[in-house]
């Protein structure tokens, strides 16, 4: 049986923390589902066609990594797609906090789902696509956090 994975987010933008472990977690999953979730009730920075086609730049050369957007509960998506593991990155103790009760809950509801924790990189603990906004809401340079395959243009740049 294929081992396919999600890794959900809203990626509003993706990071370099993000694509880090997508590439980490490529030699462990026959499939990787890049997923990015549409709330209705929240309005992303990025548009969501946006968010696909940056991701699909970074991910080209990569055969297994695939790119989705997907309504509703990440656990329902993953029975539609048959995957049976969800990917979550960890940069502190709070994230795992956090990643953990949904993890159990996400096991309550599908008991054939596994949550996979990959902890950051150092070099990308601090980083997050809410901090990334912010300094492009600013006109700051996001280059050197944004994975090399994108490119954000903000008005000071």
């Amino acid at each position: 049986m294929k081992k396919i994975a999600i890794f959900p987010g809203s990626f509003d933008p993706i990071t370099k923390g993000h694509e880090s472990i997508v590439k980490r977690a490529i030699p462990l999953f026959d499939e990787i589902v890049v997923a990015i979730g549409e709330n209705s009730e929240k309005k992303g920075f990025f548009t969501i066609e946006q968010r696909l086609t940056w991701i699909e730049q970074v991910f080209k050369e990569y055969p297994t990594v695939k790119v989705r957007k997907y309504k509703g509960l990440t656990v329902e998506y993953c029975k539609d797609i048959k995957a049976k593991y969800i990917i979550r990155g960890l940069r502190t103790a709070a994230d795992f906090e956090f990643e953990r009760s949904i993890g159990q809950m996400n096991k309550l509801i599908y008991n054939d789902i596994e949550t996979v924790f990959l902890l950051t990189t150092p070099k990308f603990s601090a980083l997050n696509s809410s901090i990334v906004r912010d300094i492009i809401k600013h006109g700051g340079n996001v280059k050197q956090f944004v994975p090399d395959a994108i490119n954000i243009i903000t008005n000071k740049q």
